[in-house]
């Protein structure tokens, strides 16, 4: 079996008969439809869509043309967007291979892919023009909505063409308000009687023109019953006579006339067309296999000749389809008349598809076999690959679709089964189909399994979906223990295992708030998923590992982790996936310091690579940076907007929301003296200052205590008292909790909140432990983003500060001059001496490790130590390897 293949005769245009009517009064229409977002060409059966969608195809000009023929399997949001891609890429090559190759991708939304053909639509040098046939069977709400979305911010040379039964569930009517909508009908496509005439001349009939009119009102145009009553009519004497026969609704005429057509046909091929109506495509040694017979290939090409309502599928002429509405009366005689066979004959199409690679057709009709042995044997076969190439909502709905005692009797299929589940992020049922088959194993009652490797597998398996389900649930505790518990049943050598465990431990530790741990378990997760060959995993979560350490307080270890990740993502051509977000991550390293170009630029270049480089939380991120570089600069109006998009586009994918956007929002607003839309949002929340604390919500505790520092400020009673003790609470956790981020913002708004309260000493207090932290790492918005009280408090405290070239550089950065940045060089350079010890003091080596290696007394390594601080203008170790690090000396 080859992973998710995909059928080829679905991207081929039908092969046009000799026998086409031309339609005049249809041409404005076809003419108007290479301009509009969508042609939507809507009739019930028989009405001749897929004709005039072909036409319209064939006279669409310089235009490429993408074309899909839909089937009851697409209904798979990924299976569906893999062949609009995939039909895109042959009409344009090249165009949308990032969104290709993002989607077989692993840990990538589909919403995210959609977002990414839309942008690689949008570079196309030509209009693209993507018919899809046959929309009707597509019942999927997801597709809907995101087919949905794709046409509502289709490029303008975008265009799309839709056959379909039924309106499908899209905004029709805002797309035709905005006068983007052609429509054709059946009252549109109904053949008149001058149309019919020659129709039927096309067909080898002249009739006299009171026939012509008769069978045209009787059938009011309808083209597929004008051709069954031309087939009926060949050899008959009496043409007026056969006319007058039929009469009713459209389903009576349809079944009159099939019947008539089946009854003039030899038994054989009456044999042949009911025994493989089975089948929703079909080739010469398909045929075979079903019928159990020979020379499918010839009767197939003399159903063609004979225009028995056969369709050719590719160029060659070898893969065929009935016509639905000729099919499904096929397929109701069948049944009717053959019912024991009906099992027997899915079960040959399920063998031959099997043999011929194709496991999700044989699934299928395995199904309609009414096997569910093989059925879940076929499955369970198909299981693995399924998973890998993110086709779970067809796996799951494959195994739901199995009787309870068949799933309870497979375990790797219930455990299956729990995971496609998870996988949408719901848990119905997940813990029952675990326990169970955990019983079954331990028990050693019989069971069946396919694959011993996967029986091996299980028991880590069921853990580490354990460890999902807790996660999601809320249970950090329990997600803790599986994950640990995956690591004593795992496989020495199953890296992918190993990694998947790790990194949920780590997980885990940081949303608990333990930053040691959680990043210790990040950094053996990433070692783990490297040795299993996931480069792109391994840069996807280095966002995870930088979050922690600026978590941490440490800026440089986190922008070392993007730059590290930056360098492994463009070490091949095209970039692997990701590179954009590493860009998004020194953009925000760069504004925490100030450098709002610099940040700005990194967002530029993460959006000029496009999001097909990108993982699902980028476009979050960016927004959030951007908002962030707005509100520095004093534009809160164009900030605020896109923390909204923020919030609506906010994925978790398992990482804490540790800053929750209506956080950060609340902040930009009381820093811009809003502070009654801020508390609206801590109402909302929830939040009280007697609130026991979590580290998951010390930001918006924080945001809180600032919040009530500026309604105290607005005069409003006793909330000055309330906010100084939940911030020394606050403090008190973080200072346990070795959390130096969250310590430097909890001190920052103890400041302010100790000098609006007539403390001045404990105010100074407080900034000079808060410049303590910020110095060393370079933090400059953590300052400035709190708005005029804070740079008032600055400029007191710069002449008596510890470190005045940082005070002089946040109050600087405060009127609107940047901090230095590389460009700006020392006024005094070290000596070579000194370039020594300062590449030194980048090691870990502590002061006597540094004495010994460069043969100095500890006091002369003072020495050098004190006049680099002096020269780089910083009081600390870190502060002076990160300031020197800027300027490129080290």
């Amino acid at each position: 079996m080859t992973a998710t293949p995909l059928l080829e005769t679905k991207f081929h245009l039908p092969i046009a008969h000799g026998r086409l009517v031309p339609r005049a009064r249809l041409s404005d229409q076809i003419a108007r439809a290479a301009s509009a977002t969508l042609t939507l060409v809507s009739a019930p059966a028989g009405f001749g869509k897929t004709t005039v969608m072909a036409e319209l195809a064939s006279r669409s000009g310089g235009a490429r043309i993408a074309w899909l023929s839909l089937d009851a399997g697409d209904n798979d949001p990924v299976m569906f967007w893999t062949y609009v891609i995939e039909a895109i890429d042959r009409a344009a090559p090249g165009l949308v291979t990032g969104a290709r190759s993002s989607l077989s991708g692993a840990q990538i939304s589909v919403d995210a892919v959609v977002t990414m053909l839309l942008n690689g639509l949008a570079a196309a040098d030509a209009d693209v023009v993507l018919v899809l046939d046959d929309l009707h069977v597509i019942e999927s709400p997801a597709i809907h909505e995101q087919l949905g979305y794709f046409l509502e911010h289709l490029p303008a040379h975008g265009h799309v063409v839709v056959g379909t039964r039924a309106d499908p569930a899209i905004p029709l009517a805002r797309l035709r308000a905005r006068g983007g909508l052609i429509e054709i009908r059946a009252s549109d496509l109904r053949f008149s009687a001058a149309e019919a005439e020659r129709y039927l001349e096309t067909m080898g009939l002249v009739l006299p023109d009171g026939d012509v009119a008769a069978l045209e009102g009787r059938t009011e145009g309808w083209i597929a019953a004008l051709q069954l009553a031309a087939l009926s009519l060949q050899g008959r004497a009496d043409t007026t006579a056969f006319i007058n026969a039929f009469a009713g609704d459209d389903r009576h005429i349809v079944d009159y006339l099939v019947e008539e057509v089946l009854r003039r046909q030899p038994a054989r091929i009456r044999d042949f067309l009911l025994k493989t109506s089975i089948l929703s495509r079909f080739t010469g040694s398909l045929a075979d296999a079903v019928t159990a017979g020979d020379g499918g290939a010839a009767t197939i090409e003399a159903l063609d000749r004979g225009n028995l309502f056969v369709v050719a599928l590719d160029s060659q002429r070898r893969w065929y389809r009935y016509h639905h509405l000729f099919g499904g009366v096929l397929q109701a005689h069948l049944t009717a008349e053959m019912p024991s066979d009906v099992p027997i004959l899915h079960r040959r199409a399920s063998d031959w598809f099997e043999e011929h690679d194709d496991r999700s057709a044989a699934v299928e009709h395995a199904f309609r076999a009414g096997d569910p042995e093989r059925t879940a044997e076929l499955v369970e076969l198909a299981s693995v690959e399924m998973r890998q190439y993110r086709r779970e909502a067809t796996l799951r709905r494959w195994l739901a679709a199995l009787p309870p005692d068949v799933l309870a009797r497979r375990p790797v299929l219930a455990v299956a089964l729990a995971g496609s589940t998870l996988s949408a992020n719901e848990v119905d049922r997940v813990d029952e189909l675990l326990t169970e088959a955990e019983r079954r194993l331990a028990a050693g009652e019989p069971v069946v399994i396919v694959d011993e490797g996967e029986r091996r597998r299980l028991p880590a398996m069921i853990e580490l979906y354990r460890a999902a389900l807790s996660k999601l649930q809320g249970d950090l505790e329990g997600n803790v223990a599986h994950a640990r518990r995956v690591l004593e049943l795992v496989d020495e050598d199953d890296d992918i295992g190993r990694g998947g465990a790790e990194t949920f431990l780590g997980l885990s530790a940081w949303g608990m708030g333990d930053l040691d741990q959680g990043f210790e378990w990040y950094l053996k997760g990433m070692a783990s998923l490297e040795r299993g060959g996931l480069l792109t995993d391994v840069v996807g979560a280095g966002i995870i590992g930088a979050d922690i350490r600026q978590a941490a307080g440490r800026l440089t270890d986190a922008m070392r982790i993007y730059e590290d990740g930056l360098a492994r993502a463009t070490r091949t051509q095209p970039p692997l996936r990701g590179v954009t977000d590493m860009h998004t991550g020194l953009a925000d390293i760069a504004y925490q310091r100030g450098r709002l170009d610099e940040a700005q630029a990194h967002l530029d270049a993460g959006r000029s690579l496009g999001d097909e480089l990108a993982f699902p939380r980028e476009p979050y991120r960016w927004r959030i940076v951007r908002a962030r570089i707005l509100q520095a600069r004093g534009d809160i109006e164009a900030a605020l907007p896109l923390l909204e998009d923020a919030e609506r586009l906010y994925l978790s994918e398992f990482s804490p929301d540790i800053h929750p956007v209506s956080a950060i929002r609340a902040r930009m607003l009381i820093a811009h003296g809003r502070s009654g839309e801020a508390r609206a949002w801590a109402q909302r929340a929830g939040l009280s200052p007697t609130d026991e604390l979590t580290y998951v919500r010390e930001y918006e505790h924080t945001t809180l205590a600032r919040l009530l520092v500026a309604e105290a400020a607005d005069g409003g009673p006793g909330t000055l008292p309330a906010s100084l003790a939940l911030l020394e609470r606050l403090l008190t956790a973080a200072e346990q909790g070795r959390r130096d981020g969250s310590r430097l913002e909890i001190l920052v708004v103890q400041a302010l909140a100790r000098h609006a309260a007539g403390d001045a000493v404990g105010a100074f207090a407080a900034l000079d432990a808060a410049i303590e932290l910020g110095e060393a790492e370079g933090y400059v918005r953590v300052f400035l983003d709190e708005g005029p009280s804070m740079t008032r408090l600055l400029k007191a405290a710069e002449k008596r500060s510890k470190a005045p070239g940082y005070l002089h550089e946040l109050v600087g950065a405060s009127t609107g001059t940047e901090p230095s940045s590389a460009s700006q060089g020392l006024v005094e350079p070290l000596s070579e001496r000194e370039m020594e010890v300062l590449r030194l003091l980048r090691s870990d080596l502590d002061g006597p490790g540094m004495a010994r290696e460069l043969v100095v007394s500890l006091n002369t390594l003072r020495t050098h130590t004190k006049n680099i601080y002096a020269k780089l203008g910083v009081g600390s170790r870190r502060a002076a390897v990160r300031r020197a690090e800027e300027i490129d000396l080290i």
